[in-house]
This record gives structure tokens, C-alpha cells and sequence, in this order.
């Protein structure tokens, strides 16, 4: 990866400044601190210096302490696009996707052997800030699951390529699991019944779907097609950045048979197909509109695998590119 978000920078510099450093220590920073709001990435080189600056000042154990202080909000589009999963495991299947579309590159891949699945983070670790940053990430990806389910589940094991450190108190409180270390991947390993969870909010929305189904049945109260539409328009949009949703999945989600989702959507004049491609279209518009994600971010959170793909769609639905779009606003 040749940059990183900002906002990730941005947090090592907050952390670092609650464990007792101050603005007056990063005085030498190639990029000033109060220039840092204006930007959306810094360099790999930048970063990773960084990581291994405040690892000699702050500790071995600073990068797995920043990943505990992360939110699903420190992750930009990826993490808005996290908010919306239905599993857990789904984030990881999002990020994949994310990375391939923006950076050609495959970071993620989630490997599951029966009860056991390995989430494995491909990367090459050629200098210590890179290996600092992986321990970051491995550590963030234990607080962003338990915020994603709302329960205490950890991991079962977590495995580094580097040496193993001196001082492993950090490691320890953030996985709490065995750590192995001088292993062939980084990998953090759950139990696939864990991953296979639903999220807080999809558990909400199916609540919400079964008590409107509930009241249908027992009150005769039928909810109204356009209000149906309206809510299997929410689904799709909530599942499009996983890729585009089958049928089955939108009819799982509102515990109801793929049969009965096809005839209440024709029944309101629409089919299955057409509201995914409407709804890829609202989205794309509005967000072209904002001008505040780039054209890639805007294809993965329209369920597009690559934007080449992306820009022929958009074509299709205005004669205009999404560049000529945005500029016609």
C-alpha cells in the first residue's frame, strides 16, 4: 500500500498524546499536525515512520493499544459500509472487496475449517512500521466485532510473522488468547459460529420485520406496498456493499419465502431485479451530489466489483459518465 487514511494517522497521534506526549513532539513531522484536517491520505512512508517513532517513545505495545482505541468511525466508507452488515463475518468480506476495487489489492480473506475460521491479513511486513501496523490492525479488528455484535466475543488464537516481543502485556490484554509469534501469516482466528452472528442492527431490523409480519397475521393489518417497497429498498441498500444481494438473502432477512417477496413486490408494480438497479441508482446520484466519496468508494457502496463496471451502469441510467454527472451539479 503505498498510503493510509489519514484518520488512522490522526489517531496515533491522539493516543500517543494521551499516554503523555504532546503537540510540541511532532514538531519535525513532514506533514504539520494542524495540516492534517485538509488531507484524506499521508504516505506509507509517513505512517509507518510514525508507527516505529512512537513505538521507541511509547513502547513496544503502543500500536496494539491504538487498535483498542479505534471505532467503526475511524474507517471512513469502509467503516460506514461495516454499520450495514447483517453477520459479522461479513465485515471481512466487505473489506476484501473494498480493497480489490480501490487498490487492486487483497488484504483480507477469511478461511474457515469447521468450527474454526482464520481471518488472515496478507501483508509483507519489510520494515517495523509495517509489522507495528499489522498488530494495529489485528487489535482494532477484536473492538470493531464487539462493537459490530454487541457481545463479548474474542478471539481463539492470533498468530504474527515477526519476532516476538519483550514485553507482551499489550498483546495479552487486547486478544487475550494465545499469541503465537515467527508464524507463516498474521491471522486472527474465531469460532465460525461467532462470525456467523447477526449484527445488533440487522437483529433489529428483523425484529422489526417479524412484528410487522406478526400484525399482518394476527391483526389483518397488511403493511402498505409502498411502504414494503420502501423497507426491501432499505435491505438492498444496507447489503450492496457485501455485492449485489440475492433474492434469498433479502427474503431471509424479512423471514419470509422468496415466492412471497416476488409477489408482494409485483403486486406493487416492481420486480426484484428492477428495485436493485433503482436502488443502485438513488444511491449513486445522491452520493455524486455530496461530492464527499470519490467514484471508487461510490461503486463499492453501490455493489460494483469494479468501477470500469460501475461507470458503464451509470452511463446506462443518465448518458452522462459519474464524472460528468458530478460536474453537471
Amino acid at each position: 500500500m503505498k498510503y493510509f487514511s489519514v484518520n488512522l494517522y490522526i489517531k496515533m497521534l491522539n493516543c500517543a498524546i494521551a499516554e503523555g506526549m504532546s503537540e510540541k513532539d511532532f514538531m519535525d513531522l513532514s506533514t504539520p499536525i494542524n495540516a492534517l484536517d485538509d488531507l484524506q491520505v499521508v504516505s506509507a512512508e509517513e505512517f509507518l515512520s510514525l508507527h516505529e517513532l512512537l513505538a521507541d517513545k511509547l513502547g513496544r505495545g503502543f500500536a496494539v493499544r491504538v487498535g483498542q482505541k479505534m471505532i467503526i468511525e475511524d474507517y471512513g466508507v469502509l467503516g460506514l459500509s461495516w454499520r450495514t452488515c447483517s453477520r459479522i463475518g461479513e465485515i471481512f468480506e466487505r473489506s476484501k472487496r473494498y480493497f480489490k476495487l480501490l487498490s487492486n489489492t487483497f488484504l483480507w480473506q477469511i478461511q474457515k475449517e469447521g468450527a474454526v475460521s482464520h481471518i488472515i491479513l496478507n501483508r509483507e511486513t519489510y520494515r517495523r512500521g509495517m509489522e507495528l501496523s499489522t498488530e494495529a490492525s489485528l487489535s482494532a479488528t477484536v473492538v470493531v466485532l464487539q462493537a459490530m455484535s454487541e457481545k463479548e466475543i474474542s478471539p481463539i488464537q492470533v498468530s504474527f510473522k515477526h519476532k516476538k516481543p519483550k514485553d507482551l502485556t499489550s498483546h495479552k490484554n487486547a486478544f487475550k488468547c494465545p499469541i503465537f509469534f515467527e508464524q507463516s501469516r498474521y491471522s486472527i482466528s474465531y469460532k465460525t459460529e461467532d462470525l456467523n452472528l447477526r449484527t445488533a442492527k440487522a437483529d433489529a431490523s428483523i425484529n422489526n420485520y417479524l412484528l410487522q409480519q406478526v400484525e399482518e397475521k394476527t391483526k389483518g393489518i397488511k403493511i402498505p406496498e409502498n411502504k414494503f417497497v420502501h423497507n426491501v429498498e432499505v435491505l438492498i441498500t444496507d447489503a450492496l456493499p457485501t455485492g449485489i444481494p440475492s433474492i434469498h438473502h433479502i427474503s431471509d432477512l424479512m423471514a419470509m419465502s422468496n415466492r412471497t417477496l416476488t409477489r408482494r413486490l409485483s403486486e406493487a408494480g416492481v420486480t426484484y431485479r428492477d428495485l436493485v438497479k433503482k436502488t443502485q441508482e438513488s444511491i449513486a446520484k445522491e452520493m455524486l451530489r455530496k461530492n464527499t466519496e470519490s467514484i471508487g468508494e461510490i461503486a463499492f457502496l453501490t455493489g460494483f466489483s469494479e468501477q470500469s463496471a460501475f461507470n458503464r451502469a451509470f452511463k446506462k441510467w443518465t448518458d452522462l459518465t459519474p464524472s460528468e454527472f458530478r460536474k453537471s451539479i
